[in-house]
């Protein structure tokens, strides 16, 4: 007798499905760098209002996209059945978003061909992604799990911020001490501050990459595959 939880028959994809999964962690990372960069321009209330609708639509998209990237790569870690729908719904969400954020910048602003360049390649990216996991693409033998038991999405978002929050602090820490330690190794001058900023960019770098793995780590906790019960 065959097994309940036995993959549906298919062409393998030769590890092409997990090209999204890749691509899903960079959009965060790449979230994430933008989030601290804009960080310092909350609320300066002096900003033209175009810069302003800028920044704070970029700091909305960017949590979004964290937060609802964090619960596709619980879906893909279990290699759950639902990831390559629910990914395909965010892909087509985050294209949308690159259109209308690219549209406002030569609205508001000017012309950049390097920009354009950039939504070009993020949104061919995405589409190829969205391809790699069509129906009949193989990745349904990779993603095959069935749902079983699994919290509450509220209980996978309330994860992520708790991850993201004890991550980013503890990378935080770890970089800056690690940042410090390499000035003093190395005898870096602390002329006008250069020791200080020097670790507290490696501080910066090690808060972005603690809040991503502590949210990613947080999610794959709460979204364990649990055996379904015996009846």
């Amino acid at each position: 007798m065959a097994s309940i939880d036995q993959q549906p028959a298919g062409r393998p994809d030769g590890g092409l499905s997990f090209i999204p999964v890749a691509w899903l962690a960079i959009v965060m990372g790449l979230s994430a760098y933008g989030l601290v960069s804009s960080w310092r321009l909350i609320g300066d209330f002096s900003l033209p209002d175009s810069v302003f609708f800028l920044v704070y639509g970029g700091l909305t998209g960017g949590v979004v996209t964290i937060l609802w990237g964090l619960y596709l790569l619980g879906l893909a870690f279990n290699r759950s059945a639902r990831f390559p729908r629910h990914y395909t719904i965010w892909q087509i969400a985050i294209i949308i978003w690159l259109l209308v954020r690219q549209a406002y910048v030569f609205y508001s602003f000017a012309f950049s061909a390097e920009a354009l360049g950039f939504t070009v390649a993020e949104i061919a990216i995405g589409l190829l992604c969205i391809y790699l996991l069509r129906n009949g693409a193989g990745a349904d033998t990779i993603y095959a799990n069935p749902e079983t038991e699994r919290p509450p999405v509220f209980v996978s978002i309330l994860a992520a911020l708790l991850g993201i929050i004890l991550g980013g602090a503890i990378g935080a820490c770890a970089g800056f001490f690690a940042g410090s330690l390499i000035a003093d190794l190395t005898h870096m001058s602390c002329f006008e501050g250069a020791c200080g900023f020097f670790a507290a960019f490696v501080g910066l770098g090690g808060l972005i990459v603690g809040a991503i793995a502590g949210g990613i780590f947080a999610v794959w906790r709460v979204n364990r595959r649990v055996p379904a019960r015996a009846r």
